[in-house]
């Protein structure tokens, strides 16, 4: 395994030099930092390696490579090695974590959900691909505050370019990412995010307007048509002042709460959707084809509403609303409830990021240090995602962690082999344990 590390990292050797110099060296041991450090900053990676703390430092904040071009390779490789067994999904997301201070690039005031609430924090926009169990990363927005971009010297200070100093929304960022994938060719069947990005109906009609399918969650009060609304001019009231020349929609819309509590029981029916640690996921699940008006665009359109339900305790019962522009006729049930169940992937590829790959605990705050980072981070998560794979037959349930941990003591040498094949067996016998309870409790 630690051989195959070094091969796959060889395959980004070229994008490590500039015409005078060649840094590969120190990209292999900043990608190994990342692997064997506890606090993955420079200057304890620096420390665990044994490698001088400025060189190190310079690599990471000064040094000219290219971190998009890394990040675009890897979403290639990604691409090409997940397993077409299902339909593939561009799976995007918010993430951010809390920052002391305020010099770190993009750090702000604002909400984080890594503690759910406001925090000084950064806060970036990711994506990642995903086929059945297997997903990694792909892509990564760094979100830039306003305040940031009206602040000249503050983005000098930081060093973002000229051209990034213009404020852009999460949604601007999906958005941004979505059409870098189109441009490099990156093959997926489906773009899906959760409900911060449903809810805004001119994102999911560019998509549309893109040719591709998409699958968003939407909040509970999302309200919806279920009958095709006319758009019609309301009557002027009074005499003066000038007529209104904004159509309305016809009939009174519902929330999707209001509407599922209208459901009979046989409304619903129960679909197996995919694999978790505790067995099979199994929902209730109800679809139909409603409509929404788009106040900002003033247009009516339709959208497939896909509802599941499922146990979430001993008497709770969690609720998910989807809208997608897939429809029933180009796709079975059990797909549509696929695609709706795999945002779940994108918040598994970031707790790995942070948990076991520390993209969390970056210590840098210029503009460049943060995107190389996080182009080194997706670089060691591809080769974790090649290893599930390669070793999937012989060992199905292997994880990020156990990967993480077998390297350490491949390179660090900590404990004996003995012991830590037996830690290893012992993690996934727990593990296939959990798998077949939920079994037997059905």
């Amino acid at each position: 395994m630690a051989r195959r590390l070094s091969d796959h990292l060889i395959g980004y050797e070229h994008i490590f030099r500039n015409r005078t110099k060649l840094f590969f060296d120190k990209a292999e041991l900043y990608t190994k930092g990342i692997v064997q450090s506890q606090d993955r900053n420079i200057e304890r990676i620096s420390e665990d390696l044994d490698v001088y703390y400025h060189r190190m430092q310079h690599f990471i904040s000064e040094s000219n490579w290219n971190s998009r071009e890394v990040i675009d390779q890897v979403a290639l490789e990604v691409s090409q090695s997940l397993p077409k067994r299902k339909l593939t999904g561009l799976i995007i997301d918010e993430s951010g974590w809390v920052k002391k201070g305020d010099k770190s690039v993009g750090v702000g005031w604002q909400y984080c959900g890594n503690v759910g609430k406001l925090s000084n924090s950064q806060v970036a926009v990711f994506a990642c691909l995903s086929n059945g169990d297997f997903a990694s990363m792909v892509d990564a927005r760094l979100y830039l505050p306003k305040d940031w971009c009206d602040d000249p010297s503050r983005c000098r200070e930081a060093k973002i370019p000229a051209e990034d100093r213009v404020f852009k929304t999460k949604l601007d960022l999906a958005m941004d990412i979505i059409r870098q994938q189109q441009q490099n060719g990156i093959s997926y069947d489906f773009i899906g995010g959760d409900g911060y990005y449903g809810n805004d109906a001119d994102l999911a009609d560019a998509i549309d307007d893109m040719g591709s399918v998409y699958m968003l969650d939407i909040h509970s009060n999302q309200q919806i048509y279920t009958t095709e609304p006319e758009l019609i001019l309301p009557e002027k009231k009074g005499t003066k002042g000038p007529h209104t020349r904004k159509a309305k929609a016809s009939g009174k819309p519902v929330k999707v709460t209001d509407y599922m509590e209208s459901l009979s029981p046989e409304d619903w029916e129960e679909i197996e959707v995919r694999n978790t640690c505790k067995g099979k996921l199994k929902g209730w699940y109800h679809f139909a084809r409603v409509f929404i008006w788009n106040k900002n665009s003033n247009q009516i359109r339709s959208r497939l509403l896909i509802i599941r339900k499922t146990k979430s305790g001993k008497d709770t019962v969690a609720v998910k609303y989807s809208f997608t522009n897939a429809n029933l006729e180009q796709y079975t049930k059990e797909a549509l409830a696929y695609m709706q169940a795999q945002r779940f992937f994108v918040e598994h590829c970031i707790k790995e990021s942070k948990q076991i790959l520390g993209i969390d605990q970056f210590q840098t705050r210029l503009w460049l240090a943060w995107h190389h980072q996080v182009a080194l981070n997706f670089l060691v998560s591809s080769f974790m995602l090649k290893e599930k794979l390669r070793c999937f037959d012989d060992l199905p349930l292997l994880s990020a962690r156990d990967i993480k941990e077998w390297l350490v003591f491949k390179l660090m040498k900590t404990t004996t082999e003995e012991q830590m094949e037996e830690r290893l067996y012992k993690r996934h016998q727990l593990r296939q344990q959990d798998i077949n309870n939920s079994y037997l409790r059905e």
